[in-house]
């Protein structure tokens, strides 16, 4: 058995030993086709990377863990391969000395490279601008690497692409380079924040510390305040303190010395209530309407204590100035006004009012007005009566107008009541009438104005002009003057209404009368520039009158060239009767010929004298109303289609003359009508109407 067992161990070892050994002696088949692939001997590859000898089994120990302690097993490499590989070593060798050369040549050049300092790497990130960098993690390989930017993610493929020497090594260095950049911008960006830090908290400090003054400086000026107030107290607990003195205090102790603490702890409030229980003292039993100059050199004073040049709510009622003239100064007042002031005599109130016009908040001037001015003067006018007063209600109640203004729209129309009451028996030779309601124009709206005078004046004035004679040989004016009295008051156009009426009627009916008696024309002329003068300018320079006068010039110039006179009036007297004779010719001749609309716009018709008349058709419509009795007027502002639309009764129509046509309304169409149909139309309207 152990001869068998030899014997088969020398045959193993003799199959191994002749393994390959043919290649020694002779090319096989693989060498063949290794070479005209281009292989000269090496490793395989085109660098020749890959490995000679093939992969070496390592023996273990028996029962030992794989990887146990780094145990490095002894090699068992076929004595054939050993060889091989040793040719191949040496080959490899004299290459990978000629590389190893190359690789000293690259050294020597990266020996040369430069190395950067931390602040010259963050002067050079600073230049270029810091940009935010993001680790990106790639896990597309067997491993997971870490990058720093998408240019580095296919660093390791163009590495061996160019015959980059030992890429894995330079990826990973340049990876740690990447990462000290990112370590050393992060340092340098955390101090950047420390410092910054730093510098608001100094700035912070700097503030609390000024605050931290400004309070102290603050505190002792209260300590030094609180020791004038206790100096103030011990005054009035003794009695010696005064108003004079008080102020004094407030204003060299206090206002000027702490200004700002003056305002901001509102020590005016104080002050008032430290000099309010002495005003009080000073203004008892004061009549402001006899005195009124008392104690207003003192409030004069504490207005610049509690008020300051500066400030602005001095007319607010809730400051302690308004307070404090509310307390002391409006009570008497109030007393006063109400028991002793008589309103027909405002003389003292306003006497008053003027003289504390600067001290006094508007907010008490309005409470002075409304509540004391304004009763009286409602209690006097209701109380007012014109026929036994002799002083005019104007005097006592204009001086009021500029201080009370629009209020007294409510007492105006009181006073016109008792004006109108007052003129119901007046008499145009009364001028007191004149004196007491002149004034009032300007004062009244210009409305209620005209119709006072239109209604109580004009109508007596006109009486007046009715009695007046007009006689040149023995000429009393008193009527005349008595209308011209009022020329000023009575609104123009009414009083040229009234002279044109009742005056220049008479005027040139009287001068024509004298015309024809054959006069001294000089007389006539004297006469005439006589009564010109009488009238008043604003009369003189109104177109009618102008027309008047002008009227009666022409009768003087006539009879001074030797032609006849003609009697004023009697030419339009003419043509007015003319006018109505033919509207009444129209519509007699219209009952007999009735024309269509639409077949002639204008007839003729035999009139007055044989004479052709000729009417468009706008007057044939004209006239059939009038003759039907209805009424034919145009209606302002309607129009349609460029024609004017009238009123023909209750219906509405519109002529036509370019095409000859009459149209009606009816609802909200307009039909083609004759003139026959409109009074039938007109009839059944009013049906609807009822």
């Amino acid at each position: 058995m152990e001869k068998k067992a030899k014997g088969v161990g020398k045959s193993k070892e003799a199959k191994d030993g002749g393994v390959g050994e043919f290649e020694k002696h002779k090319k096989g088949i693989g060498m063949k086709l290794l070479e005209k692939m281009g292989y000269k001997g090496g490793g395989l590859g085109k660098n020749q990377q890959g490995i000679v000898a093939p992969i070496e089994a390592k023996m273990r120990p028996k029962n030992m863990g794989m990887g146990f302690n780094d145990f490095k097993e002894a090699s068992a490499k076929l004595p054939q391969l050993q060889e091989t590989e040793t040719v191949s070593q040496s080959q490899s060798q004299t290459e990978g000395r000629m590389k190893d050369r190359r690789w000293m040549k690259g050294m020597k050049k990266q020996q040369q490279e430069k190395y950067i300092t931390a602040e010259e790497l963050l002067a050079n990130k600073e230049e270029q601008g810091f940009e935010v960098l993001q680790k990106v993690i790639d896990m597309r390989g067997p491993q997971v690497r870490v990058l720093m930017n998408l240019e580095n993610l296919n660093a390791e493929e163009k590495a061996k692409e160019n015959d980059v020497p030992m890429p894995e090594l330079q990826h990973n260095v340049r990876l740690i380079v990447d990462l000290a950049e990112l370590d050393v911008q992060k340092i340098d960006r955390d101090l950047r924040n420390v410092r910054e830090t730093a510098i608001s908290l100094q700035r912070e400090k700097e503030k609390l510390e000024t605050e931290a003054a400004r309070q102290k400086k603050q505190l002792d000026n209260m300590e030094e305040i609180m020791g004038v107030v206790s100096r103030i107290e011990e005054q009035k607990s003794s009695g010696t303190l005064t108003l004079d003195s008080l102020a004094k205090y407030f204003t060299d102790d206090i206002k000027r010395k702490f200004a700002d603490d003056y305002k901001l702890c509102n020590l005016t409030c104080i002050a008032c209530s430290y000099a309010l229980p002495l005003f009080i003292r000073v203004f008892q039993g004061w009549d402001p309407l006899r005195n009124p100059l008392h104690g207003l050199e003192a409030l004069e004073l504490w207005k610049s204590v509690l008020q300051g040049e500066e400030s602005s709510d001095i007319w607010d009622e809730s400051t302690p100035y308004a307070q404090l003239v509310s307390e002391v100064v409006l009570p008497a007042v109030r007393i006063s006004g109400t028991n002793t002031w008589e309103p027909r005599d405002p003389e003292p109130m306003l006497r008053f009012l003027e003289s504390w016009e600067n001290l006094f908040p508007a907010s008490v001037v309005q409470s002075i007005l409304v509540n004391i001015v304004m009763p009286k003067l409602y209690s006097a006018v209701d109380s007012w009566d014109p026929h036994q007063e002799t002083v005019p209600i104007h005097v006592w109640v204009h001086p009021w107008l500029p201080l009370l203004g629009l209020k007294l729209e409510g007492l105006y129309q009181m006073i016109r009541m008792k004006l109108s009451m007052g003129l119901d028996a007046w008499r145009p030779s009364d001028a007191s009438a004149y004196t007491i309601l002149s004034p009032w124009k300007t004062v009244f709206d210009s409305a209620s104005w005209e119709s006072l005078m239109r209604r109580f004046i004009v109508p007596k004035l006109q009486v007046a002009l009715q009695e007046f004679h007009i006689n040149p040989a023995n000429q009393k004016l008193d009527h005349f003057y008595w209308v011209m009295l009022w020329a000023s008051a009575i609104p123009i156009h009414l009083m040229v209404d009234l002279l044109e009426r009742f005056f220049f009627s008479k005027w040139l009916q009287v001068l024509y009368h004298w015309l024809c008696s054959n006069p001294n024309l000089q007389e006539v002329h004297k006469w005439y520039v006589g009564w010109k003068g009488l009238l008043p300018p604003e009369l003189q320079a109104h177109e009618n009158i102008r027309y008047q006068f002008t009227l009666g010039l022409n009768m003087i110039d006539r009879a001074i060239e030797g032609m006849e006179v003609v009697q004023p009036g009697l030419r339009e007297k003419m043509a007015q009767e003319q006018r109505q004779f033919e509207v009444q010719q129209r519509a007699a001749a219209h009952a007999q010929y009735r024309p269509a609309a639409g077949m002639v716009s204008t007839t003729k018709m035999d009139g007055f004298g044989g004479d052709a008349v000729e009417m468009t058709l706008k007057e044939v419509v004209e006239a059939h109303a009038q003759h039907h009795g209805l009424l034919f007027k145009p209606k302002p502002g309607r129009m349609h289609d460029g024609h004017q639309i009238y009123g023909y009764g209750n219906l509405s129509i519109y002529v036509d003359p370019r095409h000859e046509r009459l149209y009606v309304q009816k609802e909200q169409d307009w039909l083609l009508t004759n003139l026959d149909n409109l009074p039938e139309m007109h009839n059944s309207s009013l049906k609807k109407g009822r």
